[in-house]
């Protein structure tokens, strides 16, 4: 008897930056058939970019198999990066339409790699508008900032 498509995972994925650059935190939620996860994490000086990026590269390293995923992000630069430029970038040496270096390209490759591995919906999810997901998320990424801040290791 066949089970089924594989439930999706839901992955709710945030970064905060205290500055910009300045101390940061991400965090994502990870949500499967009624199981939670969350991680977090932060690093002493970075930017908002860098840690919503970081932030979905951690949970889909945290995942143990090639399940559907779901990544539900306030940032559009993420979302838009996946779903429309990292194309481009590719094609192009991972430079920018205008010849200049790709911001944050080594953290684009690492999350195009891992993205490589599972099918994915990137959906944009607006950020402080009382999304339970994102708003877990956002706690977890301001948890991480406030461990570097005081001198925390991070994640757990």
């Amino acid at each position: 008897m066949s089970t089924g498509p594989a439930a999706p995972v839901d992955v709710y994925a945030d970064g905060a930056c205290r500055g910009n650059p300045g101390p940061g935190g991400w965090g994502a939620l990870l949500v499967w058939q009624g199981h939670e996860r969350e991680l977090w994490g932060g690093e002493p000086l970075t930017t908002n970019n860098r840690m919503e990026l970081t932030a979905v590269i951690r949970a889909l390293e945290a995942l143990k198999r090639p399940v559907p995923v779901r990544v539900h992000t306030d940032s559009k630069y993420v979302q838009q990066g996946m779903t429309t430029w990292v194309h481009g970038w590719k094609r192009n040496g991972w430079q920018t339409a205008d010849k200049s270096p790709v911001k944050n390209a080594e953290l684009w490759q690492a999350l195009d790699a891992l993205a490589a591995r599972y099918t994915i919906e990137w959906l944009w999810v607006k950020g402080h508008a009382g999304h339970p997901g994102n708003e877990r998320a956002d706690a977890l990424a301001n948890r991480g900032t406030d461990e570097i801040v005081r001198g925390g290791v991070g994640a757990p």
